[in-house]
């Protein structure tokens, strides 16, 4: 089993740039493919980004490409993302997950473990 703690996120204006961190306990944190989604109000949790258990691929979500940076060290058991270019419509609270059964996804469904979230504004 796995527990996911995220943080770093806040308050930022349009353009600004944020890092989010999601620290792993528990064993074989090298066994889980990564995942960052995001859920803003009355929408449904969207895929955001994702790495290979050994960090080497990542995949985005067009709406992030080229704006937005996942990456983990395996040595401390944590996740990250980048995220630069801030826009309002990134508005959401941020999830970041845990997958053992696949390389890497984009559906939230394949994810077995999940943080409980935190939450990025950026305003206008």
């Amino acid at each position: 089993q796995v527990q996911l703690v995220e943080s770093g996120g806040g308050l930022v204006q349009a353009g600004g740039s944020l890092r989010l961190s999601c620290a792993a306990s528990g064993r074989m944190f090298t066994s889980y493919a990564m995942g960052w989604f995001r859920q803003a109000p009355g929408k449904e949790r969207d895929f955001v980004a994702t790495i290979t258990r050994s960090g080497t691929s990542t995949y985005y979500a067009d709406s992030v490409k080229g704006r937005f940076t996942m990456s983990r060290d395996n040595a401390k058991n944590t996740v990250y993302l980048q995220m630069n270019s801030l826009k309002p419509e990134d508005t959401a609270v941020y999830y970041c997950a845990a997958a053992s059964r696949m390389p890497f996804s984009i559906k939230s469904k394949e994810y077995d473990y999940w943080g409980q979230g935190t939450q990025v504004t950026v305003s206008s």
